[in-house]
């Protein structure tokens, strides 16, 4: 009668404790006595027989094999009866947890918890609530949907009348609620994403300036750039061959070679690396005529080295086209837009800004100052291209 005010849990591990007193006495005082006591012929559901101690068919006095006490608290626990000189050490201090099925919604968190709960679940959007775990999809809109026809939750048990909310559901949904996770920001563009074949950071970080490489349908335009973002030279070049009647290998050579030996030395060359949708057919030929002239630079720009070194990277790469959109904001969809307006920018800040963007000398500044103007028809894409790509790489590089 004095245990009747303490809690279930509690009482469950006293009785625990006294029936492993009384067994553990039985068993030290006869333990064929105690086999036979509590050795219940009853079939159990795999045809066999149950009981604490469980003997085998075979021979008269078989080998007793451990059997596990099964508590309506403890099952979980599978406390071998046999082993009852350690059961002290295996038993806890603390009750078995309980999963929360049986015991309101509520009593699970404090006043404050469940506050904050009843804060995001009456007033949060539905962006919001789809933002919580296991409330994507319908089951937020039928929080909105409750509580538009049945006023705020008053409570925690009053959740679980939302359709598709279960008790375990909801659970995992406050929870969720209570310890957000929390994603880290990562980096816009990695930099093995925009430059290919990948090259050691190293290398890149201790090129002392590169050469931007851009291939249009008439023209090749060049920027040569250094590490403290000067443009050296900027430049393009007219190819006359370039999808003008049937192909001809000689004469492309011809027009790619002659750009070759006007480029400038430079750690690296940067080849554009332009992508057009494969379901756009009309323009296979265009990409058939950027890949010919891409293959074509990589291979009069690349030193031969016989035999090949494995520790020296490769002086000419690769650098996506999108990637340099995304950096400066300039992609719609999947397609990109003109960068004429950054490059007036830059050129108006390097007259204009102690510290600009980019340094351009003053020749280069009067030559292009009319270039990227709007409606201009002097064809300064690929140079624009040219100088962004130079500028992305070296800005991509220090923000990975």
């Amino acid at each position: 009668q004095d245990q009747q005010f303490l809690p279930t849990n509690k009482r469950r591990r006293i009785i625990i404790i006294i029936i492993k007193g009384l067994l553990t006495f039985s068993y030290q005082q006869d333990p064929h006595v105690f086999s036979h006591l509590f050795y219940l012929r009853q079939p159990n559901r795999s045809g066999g027989q149950s009981g604490l101690l469980r003997r085998s068919l075979r021979g008269s006095l078989p080998e007793l094999e451990l059997r596990y006490l099964q508590c309506t608290c403890c099952w979980r626990s599978r406390i071998p009866v046999a082993g009852f000189e350690t059961l002290n050490a295996s038993l806890s201090s603390e009750p078995c947890k309980d999963d929360g099925s049986s015991r309101p919604l509520d009593a699970c968190y404090t006043s404050e918890q469940r506050a904050a709960i009843l804060q995001l679940l009456n007033n949060g959007s539905p962006a919001e609530l789809a933002s919580i775990k296991l409330l994507r999809g319908r089951k937020s809109i039928n929080i909105v949907e409750h509580r538009s026809k049945n006023g705020p939750f008053k409570s925690l048990e009053s959740v679980v009348d939302v359709p598709l909310l279960k008790h375990k559901s909801a659970i995992v949904v406050f929870n969720s609620i209570l310890n957000p996770v929390k994603k880290e920001r990562k980096v816009r563009i990695q930099l093995a994403r925009f430059i290919k074949p990948e090259v050691d950071r190293s290398w890149l970080e201790e090129a002392s300036s590169l050469v931007s490489i851009v291939c249009g349908t008439n023209k090749i335009a060049w920027a040569h750039v250094d590490r403290q973002m000067m443009v050296l030279d900027w430049q393009q070049q007219e190819c006359p061959n370039f999808l003008k009647g049937t192909y001809m290998a000689s004469a492309y050579l011809n027009d790619v070679s002659a750009v070759a030996s006007l480029l400038p030395p430079a750690s690296f060359y940067l080849i554009e690396k332009s992508s057009i949708s494969v379901q756009n057919t009309a323009l296979f030929p265009v990409m058939a005529h950027m890949r010919t002239v891409e293959a074509m630079l990589f291979a009069l720009l690349e030193p031969r080295i016989t035999p090949p070194e494995p520790n020296i990277p490769p002086r000419v790469l690769n650098m996506m086209r999108t990637a340099v959109g995304r950096h400066f904001g300039l992609m719609v969809g999947e397609s990109r837009t003109s960068g004429a307006q950054i490059v007036r920018q830059m050129m108006t800040e390097s007259v204009t800004e102690k510290l600009p963007r980019v340094n351009f000398p003053q020749e280069l500044l009067v030559r292009y100052r009319n270039y990227f103007q709007m409606g201009s028809r002097r064809g300064g894409e690929e140079l624009c291209d040219a100088l962004l790509q130079a500028v992305a790489f070296y800005e991509l590089l220090c923000e990975s």
